[in-house]
């Protein structure tokens, strides 16, 4: 298989070389010794025109010049693929140039597909947690107004002793203290009231949170 670039094509667009220069082909045989400022000189000999033949596929500067480094890459670890009977050392470096900057466009497209993927999937998965967000609020809505649908049928001494104690932070010896009225009698209208309210909180699918346990 030849090299994409025929003899014509690169007749019109080759860089002249002075005869006190080597040619490309000198060059290729010393890259493939590996002799570095050989590449170095024949990059820098064709680097216009591969930067024009990878800004045609690609279109921002930066990956011009990433996907020009790969060009000088590549050449220097296939080098010893060349071969002087399929074309000329410059065609085969502009096809190498064509098909490094259509790969760097593949892969840009392919990044950008998984981060509109991945977009899509965090915007999902925000409103999904919205949505349960929202569920949770009004369960816990509801759980309120159930329990102050229950307090309110207490008795008043029952609802007393539960406001002290949950609403305000009172333990039983506080409000026996604050009330005047017998530990003993402070814990069993507790104990009734709390009551009340687990069975409530029970048939709402709650976990029966509410405790005995202030002392």
């Amino acid at each position: 298989m030849l090299y994409e670039f025929d003899h014509q094509q690169l007749d019109t667009v080759a860089v002249s070389v002075s005869a006190s220069e080597p040619t490309d082909e000198t060059l290729i045989a010393r890259i493939q010794a590996r002799d570095e400022p050989a590449l170095a000189l024949l990059m820098n000999r064709h680097k216009a025109l591969l930067r024009t033949v990878i800004s045609r596929v690609v279109h921002t500067d930066a990956d011009v010049d990433d996907t020009l480094q790969d060009v000088f890459i590549e050449l220097w670890n296939r080098s010893h693929l060349f071969d002087v009977t399929k074309g000329k050392i410059l065609g085969w470096v502009i096809t190498m140039a064509r098909r490094r900057a259509i790969d760097r466009v593949r892969r840009r497209q392919a990044y950008d597909r998984a981060e509109e993927r991945m977009r899509l999937q965090s915007e999902s998965t925000a409103g999904d947690m919205v949505e349960q967000g929202a569920d949770e609020d009004a369960c816990n809505s509801d759980r309120a107004a159930a329990l102050r649908e229950v307090l309110a049928t207490l008795p008043e001494a029952q609802r007393q002793a539960v406001e002290l104690a949950y609403y305000h932070g009172l333990s039983q010896r506080e409000i026996a203290a604050k009330t005047g009225i017998p530990l003993g009698t402070i814990k069993t209208r507790l104990e009734l009231g709390v009551r009340k309210i687990r069975t409530a909180i029970l048939q709402l699918g709650g976990a029966g949170e509410w405790s005995l346990n202030r002392a």
